[in-house]
């Protein structure tokens, strides 16, 4: 198994959240795009602002890594125009993979309706300009059911308005990494919310982001479905270490 065609490698920090400079910000994505490259990493997953440079980094390399950018981050409740701007000026940077926040506090009050025209929406513009589309769904903030709930509504509407064709080409996502949990508990993705999202995400794929910290897990992952993982720790897990980081 070739566990870097699995990984996509994270840094979504703003400088604020970092405590560190803009500039500090800038270069530890170029630091990260450079190990991706060095690697051969699926993806970096970067904040916005930043596609257009991985994007040069990546393609002056001549390097098969491919860009990802997270939309409606992180809370998730921005208006789907919003998310929707957020994407197409993505797309424009050259983005490869568009990782929406699904707005799971609408989810959770019972606004289906709305739920389900944003990943309509989203999902579109990504396909319609032959991108991979991603959906977070924040499984910390979710129960059981409602993680199955929410995979299954992700499915249906992708399926219902796009094809099986398309499955392949959208993926049920656990986690932002920046959840406030309380006493301890995993703000990322678990074995068991993975195997919920992959059961009843079929046929879309499935990504596990945060909480993954060794080859190990990275593999027992796999192992249940998983077709894509996000870390910050990407070298480390390539290179069969333990990471401590939360993402």
């Amino acid at each position: 198994m070739n566990i870097g065609d699995y990984l996509d490698s994270t840094y979504l920090k703003t400088a604020v959240q970092a405590g560190i400079s803009e500039e500090e910000t800038k270069q530890n994505v170029m630091d990260l795009t450079n190990e991706a490259i060095e690697n051969n990493f699926k993806l970096v997953m970067i904040r916005p602002k930043f596609v257009q440079l991985a994007h040069k980094m990546i393609k002056d390399a001549n390097s098969k890594t491919v860009v990802g950018t997270v939309l409606g981050f992180h809370e998730g409740t921005y208006e789907t125009s919003e998310k929707l701007k957020e994407a197409a000026k993505a797309i424009e940077d050259n983005v490869d993979e568009l990782d929406y926040v699904v707005n799971f506090e609408a989810f959770k009050e019972g606004k289906i309706n709305l739920v389900k025209s944003e990943v309509f929406k989203g999902t579109k513009l990504g396909l319609d300009n032959n991108k991979i589309v991603k959906w977070i769904i924040e499984v910390a903030a979710l129960t059981d059911d409602e993680i199955i709930a929410i995979s299954q509504l992700i499915r249906d509407v992708v399926l219902d308005n796009f094809g099986e064709e398309q499955a392949h080409n959208v993926f049920v996502k656990s986690s932002t990494g920046f959840y406030k949990t309380e006493n301890g508990k995993p703000a990322g993705a678990t074995f068991e919310a993975m195997e919920l999202i992959v059961e009843n995400s079929k046929p879309l794929q499935a990504k596990a982001a945060g909480g993954v910290r060794n080859y190990e897990d990275a593999v027992k992952m796999i192992k249940l479905g998983v077709t894509r993982i996000g870390t910050s720790s990407a070298k480390k897990i390539a290179n069969g270490k333990t990471t401590t980081s939360e993402y």
